[in-house]
């Protein structure tokens, strides 16, 4: 079965094409090795995804499954071997979310009447 496909049936990654950009981007290694979208896996095989922040998942497929099927059975297909955070990470994870600069979705469409306020006073129009 193809990474991509499995990455998604057993709901690492919301869709298909979120685990594929991951593959490409080199977030996702098999066995050790950066790997591609349509690289075949098996029972067995480990594979490693770099998340957000530095945080790097580790997980060994059980079982594949070639269709969708409910996330309670899609945890069923593999092991999750990440370690719990330290509670250092925790807060370190927490001050950089809040640190982060808020961006607006550009799916969110124009902005209402209260962000074009906000955005003239930050740009001291106003």
């Amino acid at each position: 079965m193809r990474l991509d496909l499995w990455l998604d049936v057993s709901c690492l990654f919301k869709t298909r094409s979120e685990a594929q950009k991951a593959c490409r981007g080199g977030k996702v290694d098999v066995n050790g090795q950066a790997t591609k979208p349509h690289r075949e896996i098996k029972p067995g095989d480990e594979i490693e995804i770099t998340r957000r922040f530095g945080k790097r998942q580790k997980v060994i497929v059980k079982a594949v499954a070639e269709q969708h099927i409910p996330k309670a059975d899609a945890r069923l297909l593999y092991e999750d071997l990440t370690p719990k955070p330290t509670p250092e990470e925790v807060e370190m994870r927490r001050m950089a979310r809040l640190a982060a600069p808020f961006i607006r979705p550009a799916s969110a469409g124009a902005p209402d009447r209260r962000e074009r306020r906000t955005l003239r006073r930050l740009k001291g129009r106003g």
